[in-house]
């Protein structure tokens, strides 16, 4: 499981861009789920975080996920229209 920190704003995304890409190379994940529960400041940055993740997801067609995204980022995925691509999980 990938994990996100309480504070992801586009000034820290460069980090996690490169931390999830080395994440996401090991062969012995599986499914690709993205723990978000940790999440309370963020911005819109975190959405184009998770739809990269999902596209290498997709590439490498293992299932994707998101685990414990806040109401607030639920709502800001609604508002830019991806909502319904970030798998969220109860």
């Amino acid at each position: 499981m990938l994990t996100l920190p309480a504070t992801l704003t586009l000034s820290e995304a460069a980090h996690w861009v490169g931390r999830l890409d080395m994440e996401l190379r090991d062969p012995a994940r599986g499914e690709l789920v993205v723990d978000a529960a940790a999440l309370t400041h963020f911005d819109s940055s975190v959405l184009a975080l998770l739809l990269q993740v999902r596209r290498e997801a997709i590439r490498q067609q293992r299932p994707f996920a998101v685990r414990g995204a806040p109401a607030k980022l639920m709502a800001l995925a609604q508002m830019y229209g991806v909502k319904d691509l970030l798998g969220v999980m109860a």
